[in-house]
């Protein structure tokens, strides 16, 4: 999952954004409203945490620019205007759900998971391939009845792979998908993690790889 966290208070925005990595989602910065707009333009989001009171543009015009894209992303508001009539403000805006200042993290989190489950298109509950069963609402995989015990970054990948399969994903794609605009797109850490991944899922390998394409999960259903 991707989220954008849209907020002009640093110190809130990396805290939140440091706490959702921790939680497996790819997260992406922007700290006023026209950062906002270029990294929407740019990259694909399933989330995006916005503040309404934001420099550049402002949130309600940016949420109102959000609900008018082609490619429907799920806007939480995550604002210090708490009252009721700031709440229906907001969902009139197109905004999707909608959290005051101050807010419990373990709340924002399911609120954000709610959010993606509900994105148009949204994909199935649990993904099964190849003996691999992973409920992304648990964060609970498992091989052939196995619990396996992953990584944050690892059961991404691994979620990663399943909903694409059996297309390839490349390299890049997983960077894309699975970490956030500041991985280095020279650096070594997916064949790494694919390589531990690997190793946790034991034989038969079910990850294949192909020089010059990426990875894909292979064997029956």
């Amino acid at each position: 999952m991707r989220v954008l966290v849209v907020e002009d208070a640093r110190s809130l925005a990396d805290v939140v954004a440091e706490g959702l990595r921790d939680q497996g989602m790819a997260v992406d910065l922007a700290y006023d409203g026209l950062e906002a707009a270029a990294k929407l333009d740019l990259n694909a989001y399933d989330v995006v945490v916005l503040d309404r009171d934001l420099p550049g543009i402002h949130g309600d015009a940016l949420c109102r620019l959000i609900a008018e894209r082609d490619d429907r992303v799920m806007v939480l508001m995550l604002t210090a205007a708490g009252t009721p009539g700031d709440r229906v403000t907001g969902l009139t805006l197109g905004a999707d759900d909608y959290l005051a200042k101050p807010f419990h993290f373990p709340e924002l989190v399911l609120r954000i998971r709610s959010l993606a489950r509900r994105r148009p298109a949204v994909h199935a509950r649990t993904l099964r391939t190849a003996g691999l069963e992973l409920d992304p609402r648990r964060r609970t995989a498992t091989r052939d009845g196995r619990h396996l015990d992953l990584s944050v970054k690892e059961f991404a990948v691994l979620e990663a792979l399943l909903r694409a399969s059996p297309a390839f994903l490349s390299a890049e794609d997983l960077l894309e998908q699975v970490w956030d605009e500041h991985a280095n797109p020279f650096t070594n850490t997916v064949t790494v993690t694919v390589g531990r991944l690997r190793r946790k899922l034991g034989d038969p390998a079910v990850i294949t790889t192909t020089p010059g394409v990426g990875y894909r999960i292979t064997g029956p259903l």
